[in-house]
């Protein structure tokens, strides 16, 4: 059964039509993603069927009754109360009931009110616990933890929350809102990798119907079941998730590629056999071919498959950096001493690896990244980079873009091109024409991420420091990127939530945990890793009783603050090693001077008592450094 038929749908703003004759319909239990780049009308179509727009021509059915949940990107939750209190509204008319449940049980006391308060109360009960009256404020709790709001954050007032937690906050309530037709414009947008997994699993329980548009294809592929291109004006409906879609569209285009040009091919030997044959012996024939030519092409004549415009993106070989890229000491993240972000085990990120570094939204990803660059002193420890290196930064809010300059100023400002080559680089990131002269603080995201990442091509770096390269990028773009940061020469060090960019890139994973304020070192990629924490963290027996649990959980902390603490002593010990090395390193250079200068006067005796001395001392040097070795590896 439909909920909702899209009938010869058209949309144009002015003299520029989005999309044209689009029909289509939606089924109940339907799980749909809406692709297409970047501008070619996707939030329009789900404005329209949100009903929050007019066509400009065509008609859109909704099954009668049918509620609507939309969700816009950039949603945020307004109001004056508390997080909770704004949530709850959600059930007003659930707490309403509740209200007079306990109205009817005040009555019920009074013999004289009884029989008619009992009578009343029965029916509301049975309705009451229909709806979930027993249960809304689980389910509220549940879905803001999911996504990412702990208990201790239900009574901050929403005027104090961030722009990102209004969005989220805004998409919970929504979720509890519970519509029969969801449409959400970038869910994922402001979650971390905790909240989107969290979503997938709710999505996925979700009775009633999903339209979403997203760029995350790992997302995608966990939710959707049907996917829905736009493109050139057109819907093409392709069944199955984000995989299967891609894998469909390709072998759709080679089809349509193989029949244009068999029909060409046909075409050109009319063509050719009525050009030789029109003023010849077979001239009432090549007529007639070109008659029926004429009405082919009328008819049945195929367009040229059309491709949808990317960006063309190559970075340029980069200069070799030495093999040591970065390593850190004892490093310590964050802006209080006495309440750091993390720990780091000591890193060793070596020339040409991909490291993927993870961790939930504020646990201190980008710092650390600043700490790296020296934009932030660490708390304690030091964080080295190699010889020879030339970093490129890709910031996330794109914040060494000056929004009063041009794409056109922010190439030239990293290298002096001609005007005429620099149009042309340009032109390779989709900026062509005026739109080299715009403003950078007036273009979208997208645009001011292509920006960004044809500022990165001309820097030429060997050491790439890419804090979520693909936000705000249209899915064809999100793959190029993808392809050709899999060719990269370079070393790459990657912030990211899009996790099919951190399994097909990242060996290695440096993970932050919130809880224990650590950084953990995960040698694989992103598909291992999933499989490494389901065996650590498999699902509790169903006989397993709660206090088994309890105790265990009790033995686990125990050992936990029993690590903790052989750390911190081993640490300490590397600490007091370290120096007494460079004592003694201080001590062999000293006299390997003075061994040299008695050598030049000739003084045998005293180069004789020095050498004894030196010998002594390297074995003490030689003894330092393998215990060193022992506890520091």
């Amino acid at each position: 059964m439909s909920v909702v038929i899209v009938e010869q749908l058209a949309k144009s703003y002015g003299p520029q039509d989005l999309f044209w004759d689009v029909s289509c319909s939606v089924a109940r239990g339907d799980r749909i993603a809406l692709v297409g780049a970047n501008g070619t009308g996707k939030t329009t179509l789900l404005r329209l069927l949100a009903g929050l727009e007019e066509p400009t021509s065509g008609r859109v059915h909704r099954a009668k009754g049918l509620r609507i949940g939309y969700l816009p990107q950039g949603a945020s939750l307004e109001g004056d109360g508390s997080l909770w209190q704004e949530i709850m509204a959600v059930f007003e008319p659930l707490r309403a009931m509740e209200a007079r449940l306990h109205d009817l049980e005040v009555q019920m006391a009074n013999p004289a009110a009884a029989q008619g308060a009992l009578e009343a109360y029965a029916p509301l009960r049975e309705r009451f616990e229909a709806q979930g009256g027993y249960t809304y404020q689980d389910r509220a709790r549940h879905v803001l933890m999911g996504l990412g709001f702990p208990t201790e954050e239900h009574d901050l007032p929403v005027a104090h929350l961030s722009g990102g937690q209004k969005t989220r906050a805004s998409l919970a309530r929504l979720l509890l809102e519970s519509p029969d037709l969801l449409l959400l414009d970038e869910p994922t947008n402001h979650l971390d990798l905790q909240a989107i997994e969290w979503l997938e699993g709710y999505l996925n329980t979700w009775e009633g119907t999903v339209i979403l548009v997203a760029h995350d294809r790992y997302f995608m592929d966990r939710v959707v079941r049907k996917v829905w291109e736009l493109a050139f004006g057109q819907i093409e409906v392709y069944g199955g998730n984000y995989s299967h879609y891609t894998l469909q569209r390709l072998e759709r285009r080679e089809r349509l590629a193989r029949e244009y040009q068999a029909q060409q091919e046909m075409i050109a030997r009319q063509e050719d056999f009525i050009q030789r044959n029109i003023a010849g012996q077979l001239h009432r024939q090549a007529k007639g071919r070109l008659k029926r030519l004429e009405r082919f092409k009328e008819q049945e004549l195929l367009e040229r498959p059309r491709e949808e415009q990317t960006i063309s993106l190559r970075f340029q070989d980069p200069l070799r950096s030495g093999d040591k890229v970065l390593w850190t000491q004892d490093l310590v993240v964050g802006y209080e001493r006495e309440d750091p972000l993390f720990h780091c085990p000591d890193l060793d990120l070596r020339r040409g690896k991909c490291v993927a570094l993870l961790g939930p939204n504020g646990s201190g990803k980008t710092t650390l990244l600043k700490a790296l660059l020296g934009q932030v002193a660490p708390l304690a420890g030091y964080a080295r980079l190699g010889a020879s290196l030339k970093i490129g930064y890709f910031a996330q809010v794109h914040s060494d873009l000056d929004p009063d300059k041009t794409p056109l100023d922010a190439v030239l400002e990293v290298k002096n091109l001609p005007l005429a080559e620099a149009r042309n680089f340009l032109a390779r990131f989709l900026f062509r024409g005026d739109d080299v002269f715009k403003r950078i603080g007036s273009l979208s995201g997208g645009e001011r991420s292509r920006v960004a990442l044809a500022r990165l091509v001309l820097e030429r770096a060997n050491f790439l420091l890419l804090d979520e390269p693909t936000n705000h990028l249209d899915i064809a773009s999100q793959e190029i990127l993808e392809s050709v940061l899999d060719e990269y020469a370079g070393t790459i060090l990657l912030v990211t939530h899009d996790r099919y960019l951190v399994d097909r890139l990242a060996s290695q994973l440096w993970i932050i945990n919130e809880e224990e304020r650590a950084l953990e070192v995960f040698e694989g990629t992103w598909a291992e890793y999933q499989e490494a924490r389901a065996r650590q963290n498999p699902e509790p027996a169903p006989e397993e009783s709660n206090e088994k649990r309890s105790v265990d959980e009790r033995q686990a902390r125990r050992e936990q603050q029993r690590a903790r603490r052989e750390e911190e002593a081993r640490r300490q010990q590397v600490a007091e090693l370290e120096a007494e090395i460079q004592r003694l390193e201080h001590q062999v250079q000293a006299l390997q001077d003075e061994i040299g200068e008695a050598s030049a006067r000739q003084e045998a005796m005293r180069v004789y008592e020095l050498g004894t001395l030196y010998r002594e001392i390297e074995g003490q040097l030689q003894e330092r450094l393998e215990l060193w070795s022992e506890l520091a590896g």
